[in-house]
């Protein structure tokens, strides 16, 4: 049984098929009207969401099938105290996928380790977001034909931003792509990404904080918000809230073919002038959301074959204390930590992904 946390748990040919199923619903969408009938997904969001959850309603739907879930925790028996594990459980006797959304990075991780079904992860706190990616991928394969030789600016909360983070380890495994990280100082992309993605795989990449002047060399911006949820000091947020702001006269040197994406939902970032321009590409990629989900839903109900799971080394004598990190609520959890540098003996949370270096050997 397949399913999806991370979007490296499909490899670049899976991906490859995923958006060419997703372009065939585009083109034959009465071919897939019954492709579900019969079928139920359970949409789990433990926290807001309109896009996500109303994408992946419309998907399953679209494909005839039905949805059952909730969309905030307090409808939940987590209100009582249940357990992700146990809610996945639960889950499994009702309906034949799940599509979670949680604020504790690593809770759809937990979830696919305790379902019997598969689970697709909508979003883990400020960790992954492996079905944002989908779409940003079919909407850049869409209007540039290609991942392989792009020039990509990423732009605003680059250390809270987990789509951010989903999108640079998917598009770091093509040849000829460079990244420009535009960020103020505070909301740098983590030095962990840069090490353990861009580094390992030879990614060239280079930080500023002049958006205007990054814009010539791109053909992608990827826009964000400043998340305040994501913000544990307000008066940090309201410092940084309106550190970018896209309008038509910044793009003025911009490529003639650019491709302007957004994640949304957008606060100020870009200004509603912009989206008149034929380069932003946004709304698009909502559109594009939903086929990528469509296509992901029938892949997995499909069977789609288990991945080999690759060797890890994997140690219990550490703790986690991320106060994001699943573990900090599901006391019950093992800790794990998977060793990501072998030379310099770091392992990392194989839930939030939070570093500890091994000591004493």
């Amino acid at each position: 049984m397949r399913s999806l946390i991370n979007i490296l748990d499909f490899s670049p040919e899976e991906l490859q098929q995923l958006i060419d199923v997703a372009n065939d619903i585009i083109a034959h969408p009465g071919d897939y009207r019954e492709r579900c009938r019969g079928k139920k997904l359970a949409t789990l969001f433990f926290e807001p969401s309109t896009r996500t959850r109303l994408s992946f309603e419309a998907a399953m739907y679209e494909l005839g099938g039905n949805v059952i879930g909730f969309s905030e925790a307090q409808s939940s028996s987590a209100a009582k105290g249940e357990s992700v594990a146990d809610t996945a459980k639960v889950i499994s006797c009702y309906a034949d996928i799940i599509a979670m959304r949680h604020p504790r990075d690593g809770a759809p991780l937990v979830a696919a380790m305790n379902a019997s079904i598969p689970v697709i992860n909508a979003g883990d706190g400020g960790h992954n977001h492996p079905t944002q990616t989908l779409a940003d991928l079919l909407t850049i394969y869409r209007e540039k034909g290609r991942f392989d030789r792009l020039t990509v600016g990423l732009c605003g909360d680059l250390k809270y931003g987990r789509t951010v983070h989903s999108l640079i380890s998917a598009l770091s495994r093509y040849p000829g792509v460079r990244f420009v990280l535009i960020s103020p100082e505070e909301l740098k992309l983590p030095s962990y990404v840069k090490k353990e993605v861009l580094a390992v795989h030879g990614i060239p990449y280079e930080q500023t904080e002049d958006l205007e002047a990054a814009m010539p060399a791109l053909d992608i911006l990827y826009m964000t918000r400043i998340q305040r949820e994501r913000f544990p000091d307000p008066t940090e947020y309201e410092r940084l809230k309106d550190s970018y702001i896209l309008t038509p006269e910044k793009l003025k040197a911009a490529k003639e073919d650019l491709c302007i994406l957004h994640p949304l939902p957008r606060v100020n970032e870009i200004s509603v002038a912009v989206d008149k321009d034929p380069r932003a590409c946004y709304f698009k990629q909502v559109l594009n959301g939903k086929y990528m989900r469509m296509a992901l839903i029938l892949r997995l109900l499909e069977g789609m074959e288990e991945a080999p799971a690759p060797e890890e080394e994997i140690v219990a004598d550490l703790i986690c204390d991320n106060p994001r990190c699943i573990v900090q609520t599901e006391q019950e959890l093992p800790q794990a930590f998977r060793c990501t540098n072998r030379e310099r003996k770091i392992f990392r949370c194989v839930y939030c992904e939070s570093k500890r270096i091994l000591k004493g050997e």
